[in-house]
Order: C-alpha cells, then sequence, then structure tokens
C-alpha cells in the first residue's frame, strides 16, 4: 500500500468535495480526477498495477495545489486490502465526501469457455468491490452528506455478446445502484452513468469494428473521457434532487437497440 503527503486537510471552498476514484490513474478514471481537481477537490487516486500513471498524476495535481491528492494502491479483489483503502479514504482530509466506483475489468469471455477465475474477477471489479467499498464507506459518507457515482455500462441493459459475465455483473451494478440508493436516502445520493463509445477497449483494434460501432451512434462520432467526467461533475454538484439513476452518455447508442 503506497501513500504520499498528508491525508489532513480543512476544506477552503464550497466547490471542493474529498474524492476517491478506482481505478483512478488512466482512462475514464484519470479525466474524472483531473477535471475534479480542476474543480477545486481533493483527490485520492486508486491503482491497482498502473503505479507509474498513478504517481505522474499525483505529482503533478501537488505541483498544482499542496497536498491535493494522495495514492493509495490496492486490489480491490483482496479483502483485506479492501478494508485498509475505505480505512485511509474515511480519514483522507476529514474523510471523503464523493466515491467514484470506476475500476473495472473488461475482457471477452464466450460462454462455453467461462472459468470461475474469469467470473470472480469480473464480478468482483465490477460489483463486489463497489458494494462492499460503499458498505464501508457508508458512515464516513453519511456524516458528509456525500455522494457515490458509480460508472456501469450502455451494455448493462442489454448485453453485449461475447462478453456475458461482464454484462451481467454491469447489469448488477445498476440494480445495486437502485438499491443503495434507498439504503443510504435521504442523506446519501448514489447514482451511476453508462458510458457509450468514448474508449475503444485494448481488443478492438479493428478500424472496421469501430466504424461499425459509430454508424449506430446518432452523433455519429466516438466520445471523449471527458463526456463522463463532466457527468461525474454534474451528479456530485447539481444533481442535488436525483439519487437511483443512470445517466447514459452514449452519443444515441441504444436509440438503435
Amino acid at each position: 500500500m503506497v501513500m504520499y503527503g498528508s491525508f489532513y486537510k480543512v476544506k477552503v471552498s464550497d466547490m471542493q468535495r474529498n474524492v476517491l476514484i478506482t481505478g483512478a490513474a488512466k482512462r475514464i478514471g484519470a479525466d474524472c480526477a483531473r477535471l475534479l481537481h480542476k474543480e477545486g477537490c481533493n483527490i485520492l487516486l486508486h491503482y491497482r498495477d498502473s503505479k507509474e500513471q498513478a504517481v505522474a498524476l499525483c505529482e503533478a495535481f501537488n505541483l498544482l495545489r499542496a497536498n491535493s491528492a494522495q495514492l493509495i494502491q490496492a486490489d480491490l479483489l483482496d479483502s483485506q486490502q479492501l478494508k485498509r483503502l475505505a480505512e485511509q479514504a474515511a480519514v483522507a482530509w476529514g474523510g471523503i465526501d464523493v466515491l467514484v466506483n470506476n475500476a473495472s475489468a473488461f475482457y471477452p469471455t464466450p460462454l462455453v469457455e467461462v472459468t470461475e477465475v474469469q467470473w470472480d474477477e469480473l464480478m468482483g471489479s465490477n460489483l463486489k468491490a463497489p458494494f462492499f467499498l460503499t458498505t464501508l464507506l457508508a458512515d464516513t459518507l453519511l456524516k458528509n452528506k456525500g455522494c457515490v457515482v458509480n460508472i456501469v455500462d450502455i451494455h448493462a441493459e442489454r448485453g453485449l455478446k461475447g462478453y456475458p459475465v461482464y454484462s451481467i455483473a454491469k447489469a448488477g451494478l445498476v440494480a445495486m445502484t437502485k438499491v443503495l440508493a434507498k439504503e443510504l436516502g435521504p442523506v446519501v445520493r448514489v447514482n451511476a452513468i453508462a458510458p457509450g463509445a468514448i474508449i475503444w477497449p485494448e481488443t478492438l483494434e479493428s478500424q472496421e469494428q469501430q466504424q461499425e460501432i459509430l454508424q449506430r451512434v446518432v452523433l455519429k462520432r466516438q466520445g471523449q473521457a471527458e463526456d463522463i467526467a463532466k457527468a461525474v461533475r454534474f451528479l456530485i454538484y447539481d444533481a442535488n434532487y436525483m439519487t437511483g439513476q443512470v445517466l447514459t452518455v452514449d452519443g444515441g447508442r441504444t436509440l438503435f437497440y
């Protein structure tokens, strides 16, 4: 477990939140961290293996504003490491206000070839870890009148062919969003964001495949990670009368289902 700098800082503005983002070292997680840090937030950057990217991001944030970012390394599939992550987040700058459950494993699992290891990894990162991290931080979020944002997927609704376990896990995360909104309300809001074609997965290298997908997007173009970051910002700051909802950011992709 790696941590940098002090975990304590007094809030200096109404915009400032103490935010824990899982899987924050790269891709969507990193863009969410950049935008929220720019808004004045303190950011706890969780990472598992991407230490180099996480350290660089943390150092860049702290150069801009001293002691505004911390690093936490943890394997979310390990219950003891997950517990330690929650314990540290509960005291960071006096306790976090916002939890963004972003970390996610994603890879194909042909139906007749699915292994228990794959099931456990995909369910663990996409559903089990967000659930237990939220419950472990419930007292802190209630005390700070905070909120939770879960990053789900448009394929949670109808499933992505070739990715049955991932799709089931994300569907579970949507259900979790709605259930925990009831459990933690009226104090803590729990919402989700369902991205569409934002960042191409590493398993999708074919330009042909990418263009085929974009033809089924109303706006006929790929979204950007910043689009998801802006949606996260909206749910944190401007969605005071929203809870248990899924905000779809897909350029109209789901209209073609």
